[in-house]
């Protein structure tokens, strides 16, 4: 089973001002058991816009996804903004 679950391509505005070199990206979360220990997993993929094929994917046990989604949170809180549900 894969799924596919969300997806953001950069635009060149989200990049902020005065990063230097910076290139827009792409993120996309998606699931996934096929595995040999058929186990579901959360897939996070990110990599340049319009080279597909060509990012960095990570295959995420539910523990480390839950370690993600705190560290996103926690960090949505540091810089003074609501994390959400």
């Amino acid at each position: 089973m894969r799924r596919s679950i969300d997806d953001h391509p950069q635009a060149v505005d989200d990049i902020p001002p005065g990063v230097d070199e910076a290139v827009a990206m792409s993120w996309a979360v998606a699931v996934s058991d096929d595995y040999d220990d058929a186990e579901p997993r959360v897939v996070l993929t990110v990599e340049e816009v319009s080279r597909s094929r060509g990012g960095l994917v990570v295959h995420l046990q539910p523990a480390m996804a839950r370690r993600l989604r705190i560290a996103l949170r926690d960090a949505l809180r540091e810089i003074g903004e609501d994390p959400g549900a």
